[in-house]
């Protein structure tokens, strides 16, 4: 296993370097640049607006930049965000947290409720409660999240002002305090409910159609016929080999720990990497743009990597080699 992970991560290199070109290309490629909407004579003068495009070396030739930028990275200056005015570092890591605790909150429901819902539909299907699982399976597939996040605000925010819409955390709380994490977990519900809950339907039809899959195999009938408990046969044999398909949304899940979910985030104004994302997109801020997608490339080879690992210890037939 450990030379498998060895040969992934060297593989890796190669495919980091052209999925860099393509992210600075792409950047490059953007109309305008982050002092673009700062032109103005009666606020700032373009005098200056030039200066900072040289200092930044915004005219240097574009291999140059390539470079300066790739060689940053090694060194571990990632630029400095021209939005905050702030190391790239310094905001991305400020918001990291905040998606964390959001990210974990909300794989801790969709894989609770997937796999309860899962499992009794797969011991039981066709009957009617199966049906009105699969229902909400088929509109939780339906309907958009920024719709769902938009009719949760409505109601449980506007209406029942159960929760808040924005933020992370209520105005003048001390950090560290009991009423500072209790806002947070006040704050963090709602879209970790609508993210978890709408991503609960398609675990859930996996592990159903499998278990109902895997329940009329050969090794099934077989363990039935020498008088091999139940609930043994379904724990162990039935259950076991369900979930392996799970290992694969696990490893891609591993993404969203740290990207979180960009509309989700946009939608409830939850200052995590998400909705930084969007503003660097829309400012301009092209050392954090650059530096959220490499990362976001990074965690996503990481995650197959982990995915492709876990299978081997899910399933005793896969090796490695």
């Amino acid at each position: 296993m450990l030379q498998y992970s060895l040969r992934r991560i060297i593989g890796m290199i190669p495919l980091l370097i052209l999925i860099s070109f393509v992210v600075f290309s792409l950047a490059k490629m953007m109309p305008g640049d982050p002092f673009g909407g700062e032109i103005n004579p009666s606020n700032t003068d373009p005098k200056y607006i030039e200066e900072m495009r040289e200092k930044l070396g915004y005219n240097d030739p574009i291999p140059v930049q390539y470079w300066n930028w790739i060689t940053g990275m090694f060194e571990g200056d990632f630029g400095k965000s021209t939005t905050h005015k702030l190391p790239t570092l310094e905001v991305i890591t400020e918001r990291i947290p905040n998606t964390l605790f959001l990210a974990i909150t909300s794989l801790l429901i969709t894989y609770l409720f997937a796999f309860a819902l899962g499992m009794y539909s797969g011991k039981k299907p066709y009957t009617i409660g199966d049906n009105l699982i699969a229902g909400y399976n088929y509109f939780a597939l339906a309907v958009p999240s920024f719709i769902a996040g938009i009719v949760a605000i409505y109601f449980f925010s506007f209406r029942l002002d159960w929760f808040p819409f924005s933020g992370s955390v209520a105005v003048g709380l001390e950090p560290g305090t009991l009423a500072y994490y209790q806002s947070k977990i006040h704050h963090v519900i709602m879209p970790a409910l609508i993210l978890g809950l709408m991503s609960t339907a398609s675990y859930t039809q996996f592990l159903r159609n499998d278990i109902i899959e895997n329940s009329r195999k050969d090794f099934v009938r077989t363990a039935r016929a020498k008088g091999t408990k139940e609930s043994k046969i379904y724990n162990v044999h039935i259950l076991r080999n369900s979930v392996i398909p799970l290992v694969t949304f696990l490893g891609f899940d591993l993404v969203t720990l740290i990207s979180g979910a960009v509309i989700t985030e946009t939608i409830f104004t939850y200052p995590g990497i998400g909705q930084l994302f969007v503003e660097s997109v829309t400012t301009r801020d092209y050392s954090v743009m650059m530096t959220l997608t490499m990362m976001f490339s990074v965690l996503t080879l990481v995650g197959n990597l982990v995915a492709d690992l876990l299978y081997g210890v899910v399933d005793p037939r896969i090796r490695l080699d």
